[in-house]
């Protein structure tokens, strides 16, 4: 589904990314665990196409940067990501989701009854049926992450990357938007997904495998199990941490020197 060797990505002669060596098999949800700029963004772009590497290659679905045409690849990956909040800011919901056919901001080109159709079964997959004539302005933000995640399905989509969906969302809309990406990740012909954060307890079980990044660099990557240990996530945060597991959930807090704890 995805492989990259020895990627790099440098800019104004600082390395954003480097020497990411990561493959992602059939069958396999990956999560993206970082702190800020630790290059989780950066890391979508890149296999998005948005950002070309610097030096490495890169295989997306089976098809190798430099040569493949990365407008037609895109058609077959879809990208939920808060920068489009703003340019969706006046459009209805209905438009909104038809416009992931094409990729497009705004709804430009014509549809027919079948897209009109699949629209619909995705707006009552994500359980937003009766905002299909609101316009996106008067949603509230969990509505809004799942209208954006319908509109990226909207092209079925093999590869779905899920660019902190849960970012400002309070507890009750957070835990609504997971349920539905749980839902998305137990569907038998749903697309593979990755989901990036730096929030440990929004990795679902649905997650087998994390990918962790620090500085740009890929600290470790494997099976959820395995990654997730308080000496590894010790190590990698750079600071005594304790963890915490609840119905299959993650939790962690923060260890000061005489041992009593910040919760994070």
């Amino acid at each position: 589904m995805l492989s990259l060797s020895n990627v790099s990505l440098k800019k104004d002669g600082k390395y954003l990314l480097k020497n990411i060596t990561w493959n992602l098999n059939k069958g396999e949800h990956w999560s993206i665990l970082g702190l800020n700029g630790s290059g989780k963004t950066t890391l979508l772009k890149l296999i998005n196409g948005f950002f070309w590497p610097t030096e490495g290659n890169i295989q997306v679905l089976g098809k190798t940067f430099g040569k493949t045409s990365i407008p037609d690849l895109r058609r077959e990956i879809g990208w939920v990501s808060s920068s489009l909040q703003r340019e969706l800011y006046n459009d209805p919901v209905q438009s909104i989701i038809l416009s992931g056919k094409f990729a497009s901001i705004g709804l430009y080109n014509e549809v027919n009854e079948q897209d009109v159709e699949k629209a619909r079964q995705l707006m009552e997959f994500m359980d937003c049926i009766h905002l299909h004539d609101a316009k996106f302005n008067t949603l509230s933000q969990g509505e809004q992450q799942r209208v954006l995640i319908a509109r990226a399905l909207m092209a079925s989509p093999k590869l779905l990357l899920l660019d902190e969906p849960c970012s400002g969302l309070d507890i009750i809309q957070k835990e609504k938007v997971l349920h539905y990406i749980e839902k998305l990740a137990n569907n038998p012909g749903g697309p593979t997904l990755i989901y990036v954060t730096h929030h440990l307890e929004e990795i679902l079980p649905v997650f087998s495998h994390i990918l962790l990044i620090r500085g740009g660099t890929m600290y470790n990557a494997g099976k959820t199990e395995e990654i997730l240990t308080e000496e590894m996530l010790s190590n990698f945060l750079q600071h005594p941490v304790t963890l915490h597991k609840n119905q299959q959930r993650y939790w962690i807090s923060l260890k000061k020197k005489n041992h009593s704890l910040i919760s994070t």
